[in-house]
């Protein structure tokens, strides 16, 4: 169940939120909210499968941002990883859609939607699939002022917040066109400091052997890769309405690629309701 304020704060962007918008900025939101996104039922899959990350959105300069993390390194998970705030649902949360802002208050201070009148939900995409088989639903929301200096980061899950151009994530070579202060070669970038983008294909066991590109983008702190690279290709390219200027998938057929990563995404989903429903009936798993 959705509670009423959670339900008006979901379907509602004012006026007041996007007026301040570029004419462009404004057609990517139209874009997200309006896209068709083949969503599976998630209502029948176990809590400690189901995740949520937040896609925070505001504009800056005339471009869309997009809020990032980079996460503790005395984590045991992923430390010093770039990421979207956002984690597990727990059994309280009322939606996906709460687990993520939930979350993005937990790590960053970002204000829940009862306490704010700035952030407004956009969109969710169907899941993704985490490396440690966590079903993650990216919730989009706009903030509609530059939020990235009231944040403070958790000291025990979060080293740093930073943002990046969402655009930059379909043509990584627009963030040399804004002067964008890229962190320089070194550890969190060990690919040479005059690329900005960078790919490895390997064969991935949580895709049941698929072959996948690991995408990774330089930025201002930690490089986004990996899955919260693939998050946010794909929000861009529905916000933009156009596909990256580079070769998203390891294979000369990209459609082909796609499709088959989407069947291991819904084979898992297949294969946990099952063991739900054997767990009902008193079965094993």
């Amino acid at each position: 169940m959705i509670n009423a304020d959670l339900e008006r704060f979901l379907w509602d962007i004012p006026a007041h939120a996007l007026k301040p918008l570029t004419s462009k900025s404004k057609a990517c939101i139209q874009r997200l909210r309006t896209c068709r996104i083949d969503r599976p039922n998630l209502s029948r899959q176990p809590r400690r499968k189901l995740a949520a990350v937040l896609v925070l959105l505001y504009e800056q300069s005339g471009e869309l941002r997009v809020l990032l993390t980079t996460r503790s390194k005395s984590l045991r998970a992923h430390p010093g990883q770039t990421a979207l705030p956002g984690g597990k649902a727990d059994d309280a949360d009322e939606s996906l859609v709460w687990t993520a802002f939930r979350e993005a208050n937990e790590e960053v201070g970002l204000p829940l939607p009862s306490a704010s009148s700035n952030i407004h939900f956009v969109t969710t995409l169907s899941p993704f699939l985490s490396a440690s088989q966590l079903l993650v639903t990216p919730v989009v929301a706009l903030s509609s002022h530059p939020i990235l200096s009231s944040l403070t980061p958790s000291l025990t899950e979060v080293d740093r917040i930073f943002d990046h151009p969402l655009e930059a994530m379909l043509d990584p070579q627009l963030i040399l066109n804004n002067g964008e202060l890229l962190v320089g070669e070194g550890e969190d970038w060990p690919y040479g400091d005059g690329e900005v983008y960078n790919t490895t294909d390997v064969r991935f066991d949580a895709y049941d052997g698929l072959l996948y590109r690991m995408h990774r983008f330089r930025t201002c702190a930690s490089p986004i890769k990996g899955l919260t690279a693939d998050i946010l290709i794909s929000v861009a390219e529905l916000a933009y309405g156009r596909t990256p200027v580079y070769g998203q998938h390891p294979s000369n057929s990209e459609d082909d690629q796609g499709e088959t990563y989407r069947a291991v995404v819904n084979r898992r989903i297949a294969e946990n309701e099952m063991a739900s429903m054997a767990l009902e009936r008193g079965g094993k798993v």
